[in-house]
Formats: structure tokens, C-alpha cells, sequence
């Protein structure tokens, strides 16, 4: 797809070389009398200059005063004046065109969308973006953009789609992220080294990727808090370890629900059958053991389980008519494609400790009941009876005539 990807440094010195020259190559501003759109000529004329292969001709067009008729450039009446037209969306999705963002697009402040998937971007996020106070949906993926999380798309009150998945950003991912109340979020295939925080349950996405990043660790307890929200959402790969908790079955409202390429350990909680809306459920690629609930396979919707390269050792008939299951590389007795007889006894050998990991539980543990109370303690034993008394011994009298008394 063109040339191959500017390295960070060649971006940066490409950036400051068209900064500085691009009011030098742009004609003067058209004599516009909306003060919006001559603001959008500015920025889309800058945004032209610092474009160095558009092999598509997307913005062979973007000349002149008429900026509504520039291909991928949306215009609609400004939303606090009916009467005046401003630029609402930029989409320039699969335009294939390699350059970076200046900071002058951020005097469209009136945009509501801002696509540019697909393309070579490469660079940072221009820190001018804050002032998209109305931006309902930003997607930057499949790009070439580096460096830290773009923390500027914090500053967006209005943002209810973010999609950078497919870039390089790295580091942290802000735990600020979480609190926004966004409804679908695509963080997936970056070199973020993070862990999911302890507000992850916070966020009410719908639609939650974070795959092929590594984020490690546990499952926060938070994520419980999603049940009312969360439709799909796919953690492969991401370093997960530990057992997965009962509280999992609270998703109610999942259909796909993706843990793949884990180092889960453990059985799969009886509580997955509770999650009447699961269509796709994939747990493969990781450590659990035990046997499948029967409750998980009889789910009304689900479609395709996927549980293969694990070390269960068994499942119910339920799973054998799903209309798509892959249990190749277990432990299951009887069944084709399963790990050796050997390889099994080696790994239940070692018995899973769910508690050995660290991790908090989903939520708060019910105190530990009080012992019941100490019966009281039996009465004493009577006390012995007393020794009987020693006979007594009456000192001799002499005979006395009964019939002669004194």
C-alpha cells in the first residue's frame, strides 16, 4: 500500500517541513463571508500542504471557495444557527493518502464526524482536537500514528464512537478512558502495555475490542457494572490470566463474548448459561480445565463455541449439537484430534489454584457467618452423696426393766 510506513522521526521532520511552508504554497483565503467556513478553508488548505501522496485523488478537488463540494467534506447547518453553514463530517475512509494532522483542523469546531480509517497518517494526534466539543464519532484506524495514548480525546464531552485500533500507540491506556460515556471503543492491535483498570466496569460500551495488546493480569471486579449495557466484546490476546469468575454470567445481554489466546486456568463457571443472548462464545487457546456445563451448550442462541486447545475433560451431549463447536486438543475422552494421554496426566498433575493469583473477587465477598453459639455448658454433676454417716456405737447401759421405770 505505497510507500512503506515513515519511520517517527522522518514524520516528525516532515511535519515541521510543511508547517512551516504550507501558507507559503496555499493561495490567499477566498473572500468568504460565513467566518466558519472561511476557518474550514484554512484548515483543509493546511491539512492539503502536509499531504505528500494522495494516489487516489481524494483532494484533487480541494481548491477554491467551495468547500462543501470538496470530496469527503460534509456540510450541514451549524447546529446553534440554522442559518449558517458549517463543515459537520470529514470522512476519508480508504483514501490511501500518507501525511500527518496539523493543528490548524482543529478551527473545524463544528465537526460531528471525523473518519480517516485506512489511510498513512502517521504522527500524533494534534492536542487542537479539544476544541471538537461536538464530535460524536472519531475514527483514526488503520493508520500509522505513534506515541502515547492520544489523551486529547479525553477532553471530548460529546465523543460516543472512538475506533484507533490498527496504529502504533503505546503505553498506558488512561483509566480516565474508562468514564466516558462512550458506546462503542476499538483499541485493539496497538503496543499499549497496560493492565484493565479497576473503573474498566465503568464504561457503558456496547461494543469493547482491546485484542492483541497486552494488557495482563486479572478481570476487575468492576466489569460487572457493564451488565446493562455490553453487547460484544473480545479480549483475545490480551495476557489475561487467572480463573474467570461466576459474576461473568450477569452479561446477559452479550452475543459475543471472546477470551481466546488467554492464560485462563480453571473451569468454566456454571454461570456462562445464564447468558441468554450468547450467540458466539470462543474460550480457546488457554488453560481450563474441568468439563463444560451442559447449561453453557444449551444456550438458546448460541451458534458457534469455540473450545479448542484447552484441557477439558468432557462435555455434555448439548454441545454435540451446536451448529458450530471446535473441541479439537483437549482431554475429552472418546473424541478425535485430542491432546496425548500423557500431555493430560502432566498438566492435571498440577491442581488449579484460583486464589494463587491475586486477583479480587468479582465482588464484595459476604461476611463470613458467625459461628453458631457455643451451646450452654451441661450442669455440673450433682455432687456425690455424702459417705454414710459411720454407725454409731452406743456406750453399754445396764439392763433396763421395761417395766419398772424410775
Amino acid at each position: 500500500m505505497g510507500n512503506p510506513c515513515l519511520s517517527f522521526a522522518a514524520c516528525t521532520i516532515f511535519s515541521l517541513f510543511f508547517f512551516t511552508t504550507s501558507h507559503q504554497a496555499s493561495d490567499s483565503p477566498p473572500p468568504l463571508s460565513n467566518p466558519r467556513l472561511l476557518n474550514a478553508y484554512t484548515a483543509l488548505q493546511a491539512w492539503k500542504q502536509v499531504m505528500n501522496s494522495d494516489p487516489k485523488d481524494f483532494t484533487s478537488n480541494w481548491y477554491g471557495p467551495n468547500i462543501c463540494n470538496y470530496t469527503g467534506v460534509y456540510c450541514a447547518p451549524a447546529p446553534d444557527d440554522p442559518y449558517l453553514t458549517t463543515v459537520a463530517g470529514i470522512d476519508l475512509n480508504h483514501a490511501d493518502i500518507a501525511g500527518i494532522l496539523p493543528e490548524e483542523l482543529g478551527l473545524l469546531t463544528d465537526l460531528a464526524v471525523f473518519h480517516i480509517n485506512s489511510n498513512r497518517f502517521c504522527g500524533s494526534i494534534p492536542s487542537s482536537f479539544s476544541h471538537f466539543h461536538i464530535l460524536h464519532e472519531l475514527d483514526l484506524s488503520n493508520n500509522r500514528f505513534t506515541g502515547q495514548f492520544p489523551s486529547v480525546v479525553l477532553c471530548l464531552p460529546s465523543l460516543k464512537y472512538l475506533d484507533i485500533r490498527f496504529n502504533q500507540f503505546e503505553g498506558e491506556i488512561p483509566p480516565r478512558l474508562f468514564d466516558l460515556k462512550l458506546d462503542a471503543l476499538f483499541l485493539n492491535d496497538n503496543k499499549f502495555y497496560s493492565k484493565l483498570p479497576d473503573n474498566f466496569g465503568n464504561s457503558p460500551v456496547s461494543v469493547l475490542v482491546m485484542a492483541n495488546t497486552q494488557l495482563n493480569g486479572c478481570i476487575p471486579s468492576s466489569l460487572e457494572k457493564m451488565e446493562g449495557t455490553l453487547n460484544e466484546i473480545i479480549l483475545m490476546n490480551v495476557g489475561l490470566r487467572a480463573c474467570l469468575p461466576d459474576q461473568i454470567g450477569l452479561l446477559k445481554r452479550v452475543t459475543v463474548f471472546d477470551l481466546s489466546f488467554n492464560q485462563l486456568v480453571g473451569p468454566l463457571p456454571e454461570s456462562i448459561g445464564k447468558m441468554k443472548s450468547l450467540e458466539h462464545l470462543n474460550v480457546a487457546h488457554n488453560k481450563l480445565s474441568g468439563e463444560i456445563p451442559a447449561s453453557i451448550c444449551s444456550l438458546p442462541k448460541l451458534e458457534n463455541f469455540t473450545y479448542s486447545y484447552n484441557y477439558f475433560c468432557g462435555d455434555s451431549p448439548e454441545c454435540h449439537r451446536l451448529p458450530q463447536k471446535d473441541d479439537r486438543r483437549n482431554c475429552i475422552p472418546d473424541r478425535r484430534l485430542q491432546r496425548s494421554l500423557e500431555e493430560c496426566a502432566s498438566f492435571l498433575e498440577h491442581p488449579v489454584n484460583c486464589g494463587a493469583f491475586g486477583c479480587l473477587p468479582m465482588s464484595p465477598s459476604p461476611p463470613p457467618r458467625p459461628p453458631p453459639p457455643s451451646p450452654p455448658p451441661p450442669p455440673p454433676p450433682p455432687p456425690p452423696p455424702p459417705p454414710p454417716p459411720p454407725p454409731l456405737v452406743l456406750p453399754p447401759h445396764p439392763p433396763v426393766d421395761h417395766y419398772n421405770y424410775p
